[in-house]
């Protein structure tokens, strides 16, 4: 009885292991110790290193970024269920050494009475969001995390347009004054108005709409106009919201006007081309002086079924 019971046992081990081997994402299970007890086929193809080389072992240094996942606070309720991460953008070293940026959460492990017993990590790769276009961002800046916000989501949406047609466009808007700002008032001055000019923005968004730093002194906006020509005249509408930003610095007032480019999308491109395409606009309405709302060529618009 005993022997069919381990029998039993080791099936479903080797059920449990087939079954994670196939997914797309990298999984590793660590002990306690931070020993690796098991490391699936997709997370040989993202980081290089065959299972045969980690199992039993501790986990690489090279590797050391895919423990900084969101991980929960060891504080967190055991009798709450599985404490998972958000995730978060990770860069670990390739096996032949280049950079490899992964998307990666951490789930805590434990027993039956609430005892922490490893942990499990989840990754995959996260090259096709690192190849998005956006704006310029400083070395100190902190645009890069709400970039990373907005990427599933643009990516999300974007799939619903390519198989559903739902409506799809995107607003890259630049604050004319950002740099100028920057030079003769300082970092602090211009994050200052670029808060405030993001404040009233947001009071001209549609439902569903959502708005998100995307550079430096630069907003996106993703929308769900129906049209090239709505697109348009909704960045008009919030061009005229950033004009009435009351903004001020030790006693100045500054004007703020922004330059922005629409792109509505289209089923024959991918998301980075039309990132692309409301990028080159917006460069477009800068090149005509500021202040200025260019529609980028190509849209596609989506009517009503």
């Amino acid at each position: 009885m005993k022997k069919d019971e381990e029998a039993s046992m080791t099936d479903r081990t080797e059920l449990l292991e087939a079954a994670l081997d196939s997914i797309p994402e990298g999984v590793m299970l660590l002990t306690e110790e931070g020993e690796v007890v098991f490391w699936n086929t997709a997370a040989e193809t993202i980081t290089g290193h065959a299972r045969v080389e980690l199992v039993g072992r501790a986990m690489p240094v090279t590797l050391n970024a895919l423990l900084d996942g969101s991980a929960p606070h060891e504080d967190s309720d055991p009798g709450s269920g599985p404490q998972t991460g958000r995730g978060c953008l990770a860069h670990v070293l390739h096996k032949l050494g280049h950079n490899v940026p992964a998307m990666t959460r951490t789930l805590l492990l434990r027993d039956g009475l609430g005892g922490s017993i490893g942990k499990a990590v989840v990754f995959h790769s996260a090259e096709s969001l690192e190849a998005l276009p956006h704006g310029e961002t400083g070395e100190d800046s902190g645009v890069r995390a709400s970039q990373t916000d907005l990427e599933d989501l643009l990516e999300a949406l974007f799939d619903d347009f390519t198989h559903e047609g739902l409506a799809f466009g995107l607003l890259w808007i630049t604050v004319d004054q950002g740099q100028g700002l920057r030079k003769t008032h300082g970092a602090g001055a211009c994050e200052s108005m670029i808060e405030k000019v993001g404040r009233s923005l947001v009071q001209g968004l549609r439902p569903a709409e959502k708005l998100g730093r995307w550079g430096e002194d630069e907003f996106l906006v993703i929308s769900h106009e129906r049209t090239p020509e709505m697109l348009a005249a909704h960045a008009q509408s919030l061009a005229g919201l950033a004009r009435t930003t009351d903004f001020r610095w030790w006693g100045d007032r500054i004007s703020i006007t922004v330059s922005i480019g629409a792109a509505q999308a289209n089923r024959a491109e991918t998301l980075k081309q039309l990132l692309l395409r409301a990028q080159e606009a917006m460069f477009s309405s800068i090149h005509a002086g500021g202040n200025h709302i260019a529609l980028a060529p190509g849209g596609q618009a989506c009517l009503p079924s």
